[in-house]
């Protein structure tokens, strides 16, 4: 069985935590519910600790040469605490692996926050990210980063989960500054980097290789890089096809022709979403287990996170979305 970190992540405090919104609610999640057993929350909300009230008047990001924030009742600019609010507690945090913030609000919203033309007129004119999430992304954009509100499309919350957990046994990692630690993280990562993507995990390859004889801080550091760079987008059902073909290329002595044949049909029915990936890789841990292939069975391509973080409801049909 497996063990995994305990990843550090930055939440919006009115999902499950406290009731901070606007209208005085606290808002109920089934990803954050799920999450608490497995993960550190460090919950916070940016509006609150500015100084605005439970309740309050909205406050909303106004256009212009350069985007404000604003309390449209009273026309009081809160731009320049907000943003030394973000900068300074984002300065000041311990190293976190992700974050996962209320989507649309103009201060934690990733994407899709409303920008208004300005305080008297109510027209939209365009969309951008919420002040305190656009200085996330500035300082910590490599790491696990999402919106409460996509996590209900399984592709993205598996996408999410994975890079989460993997960061956060990235940051043990380093925490044991050692070459033989980075290669054993790099080793069990195989396929799972392959299916994320195969060129630039033979370039991470080669920078554990490491055949210039850097320092041990600069190759941490360019792998880093490397790793936050390959995770930056969800795996592709192509890419998953072309792992799962490499990892069944370890029994097709043992198998037999129905076996083979039935499997591929499977892929099939993968690539046309008829079944989800999880059906496939179930087979392949079955036939690692069977056949008692040992250098698979420390693969995280098999459980890249706990299983009891894996929910089959999907509002997005499993499809990923940007």
């Amino acid at each position: 069985m497996r063990s995994f970190p305990t990843p550090k992540v930055v939440v919006s405090q009115c999902l499950e935590f406290e009731e901070v919104r606007y209208n005085g609610a606290v808002i109920p999640d089934k990803a954050v519910q799920r999450m608490q057993a497995y993960v550190e929350f460090i919950p916070v909300c940016p509006e609150v600790e500015i100084g605005l009230g439970v309740p309050r008047d909205v406050i909303r990001i106004v256009g212009g040469e350069e985007e404000q924030l604003v309390q449209p009742k009273t026309g009081q600019d809160y731009t320049d605490v907000m943003k030394k609010f973000a900068e300074t507690f984002i300065q000041n945090l311990p190293d976190v692996d992700g974050f996962l913030l209320k989507n649309r609000s103009p201060t934690c919203g990733v994407q899709d926050v409303k920008v208004y033309q300005s305080t008297d007129h109510g027209q939209v004119i365009g969309k951008t990210s919420g002040f305190f999430a656009k200085e996330v992304l500035a300082q910590h954009g490599g790491l696990a980063i999402e919106e409460e509100g996509r996590l209900k499309n399984f592709t993205l919350r598996h996408h999410f989960l994975t890079k989460l957990f993997t960061l956060a046994e990235f940051r043990a990692v380093k925490k044991a500054a050692s070459f033989k630690s980075l290669q054993k993280f790099q080793a069990e990562n195989k396929y799972l980097f392959m299916a994320y993507h195969p060129g630039i995990s033979k370039k991470m390859g080669r920078v554990v290789a490491n055949h210039d004889h850097h320092s041990l801080e600069e190759v941490i550091d360019q792998y880093e890089k490397e790793l936050q760079h390959l995770l930056q987008t969800p795996a592709k059902p192509k890419s998953h096809i072309n792992v799962c073909q490499h990892i069944a290329g370890y029994f097709k002595k043992q198998l037999g022709r129905r076996e083979k044949e039935e499997f591929q049909l499977l892929l099939d029915q993968y690539a046309q979403e008829q079944v989800p990936l999880s059906a496939v890789i179930s087979v392949l841990r079955t036939w690692t287990v069977r056949f008692d292939e040992g250098y698979l069975d420390d693969q995280t391509y098999f459980q890249p996170y706990p299983s009891e973080l894996v929910e089959i409801s999907d509002s997005g049909k499993g499809r990923a979305y940007s």
